[in-house]
């Protein structure tokens, strides 16, 4: 069967790779691949940033953005054949940490985590893949080909739900989100934004192209300015770029008892001036949490169907603005200014 693979630690080796059927030790649910969304990730791996192979296997199958649909499944396992699920990304550690142990291998306490399409196992860019029935999440069939934006969305909804619990230490009447970023990550914050209540506003560079009239259809407000222009003072900053100089504004221009989340991550050796002292007046003085999210549980992705089931699905839509056949990728990968999410069709 096809599957998109790179050789981890060698730039540029993405390819096509025709790859046995998945073994029955990889689980007892037998799953079509549908669908992959691509993601600066995806892109990190192929340029050997990171990634690591399974062990035993020279190659990884790339792909952690994911949407299949249920071929074979054991009678007790909740599925059945024709279910649309989607494959959880990290597995809990084998020890397991206390975290894991728990059902929060996010927040893995040793590192022995593994990853699909990332770390360790191999992900859902192939034509079929197996899985634990206890690590896949199903969806209602009519959000059909949009349940391959569930896994980004679950980072966010984990976002959102620390946030809400951090706020929950005291007294706490938010009402002014501001999300820096309106790539994928970005946009799905706002929804998740605008369906907590909050007056949002969303902050990139770009003026033309889908993203704009995106943030303005949420019923939130685009701003091509940076944060600190704007004389905005929100009491929640979900930060989505990475960006050093933007994560720096951020830290900067939240409010009393203000928290800022840092979704992006950023790329190491960039140098830029700090104000330490300042920073920590701030901090100390209005009460201010920083704190930095990765990956995602079960409950998150609980959060994340209903985050998407509760969304106008035409708004979804306009989210995945290139849909391309497998043997398309090099083309996905391949970043146009009209880009939000490129999704590669595993049927075709």
């Amino acid at each position: 069967m096809r599957a998109l693979t790179v050789t981890p630690g060698v730039k540029d080796s993405l390819e096509l790779k025709d790859i046995s059927e998945p073994p029955e030790a990889e689980g007892d649910v037998l799953v079509d691949g549908l669908a992959i969304g691509l993601c600066g990730t995806d892109a990190e791996i192929v340029s050997a940033q990171y990634g690591t192979a399974p062990e035993g296997d020279d190659y990884l199958v790339l792909g952690h953005e994911n949407l299949g649909v249920v071929r074979e499944a054991p009678p007790d396992s909740g599925f059945t054949a024709g279910d649309h699920v989607v494959g959880i990304v990290r597995r809990p550690d084998p020890v397991p940490c206390p975290a894991c142990a728990v059902g929060e291998w996010d927040m893995c306490r040793n590192g022995q985590y593994v990853e699909h399409g990332i770390k360790g196992l191999h992900g859902f860019g192939r034509e079929q893949w197996r899985t634990p029935a206890d690590a896949i999440v199903k969806l209602d069939a009519a959000i059909g080909e949009l349940g391959v934006l569930l896994e980004p969305t679950t980072i966010v909804a984990k976002a959102w739900e620390q946030v809400e619990r951090i706020g929950a230490r005291a007294y706490w009447g938010p009402k002014v989100a501001a999300i820096t970023g309106a790539g994928p990550v970005g946009l799905l914050a706002a929804l998740l934004s605008v369906q907590h209540g909050y007056e949002t506003h969303v902050f990139d560079l770009v003026t033309d192209g889908p993203k704009p009239g995106l943030v303005t259809d949420l019923g939130a407000n685009y701003h091509s300015d940076p944060l600190p222009k704007s004389g905005l003072r929100p009491d929640v900053i979900i930060e989505c770029t990475g960006v050093s100089k933007v994560v720096l504004d951020v830290l900067t221009e939240s409010v009393s008892d203000g928290i800022v989340c840092l979704t992006g991550v950023s790329d190491v050796g960039r140098i830029e001036q700090v104000d330490i002292g300042g920073l920590n007046r701030n901090a100390v003085l209005q009460n201010g949490v920083m704190f930095g999210t990765v990956n995602a549980n079960k409950r998150h992705y609980d959060l994340g169907v209903q985050a998407l089931a509760a969304a106008d699905p035409s708004w979804l839509g306009r989210l995945i603005t290139r849909r391309l056949p497998l043997d398309k990728f090099a083309d996905g990968f391949a970043r146009t200014p009209e880009d939000v999410k490129v999704v590669l069709d595993l049927t075709r």
